[in-house]
């Protein structure tokens, strides 16, 4: 095997070496992205699940009769409802802001989540 064999053979096997860092960094991204979605749909089984029990719990409560006083109250509760969940949200990992809403949080607080958050709800 003479030298320019020898260099075309590395140059080819470069190459080769080269296309497959692409293949795994694009990969790579791919599992990423399938994480995010795995976590988000994490979030959304138990956060519908808890909303399940919390239907079935209030299909008894109703069975069993409610006051007026209990029946208000309830009303003033589901007013900060929206806002609650905003909080648990970002709690969560997830941006609530305007920016970003739905991504997850990567690199700590998000200024603009907090700002949001800061005004609290609006009644």
């Amino acid at each position: 095997m003479d030298k320019r064999e020898i260099f075309v053979k590395m140059a080819s096997i470069e190459e080769r070496i080269g296309d497959l860092y692409k293949e795994i960094g694009e990969l790579k991204d791919v599992i990423v992205v399938l994480m995010e979605e795995n976590a988000q749909l994490l979030v959304e089984n138990q956060h519908l699940r808890n909303r399940l029990d919390r239907k079935k719990t209030g299909s008894q409560t109703k069975q069993k009769g409610t006051s007026p006083v209990a029946k208000e109250k309830a009303k003033k509760a589901v007013v900060g409802e929206g806002y609650d969940n905003l909080a648990r949200l970002y709690a969560e990992g997830f941006h609530i802001c305007n920016v970003h809403f739905g991504s997850l949080r990567k690199e700590g607080d998000c200024l603009f989540c907090l700002s949001f958050l800061s005004g609290g709800p609006q009644k």
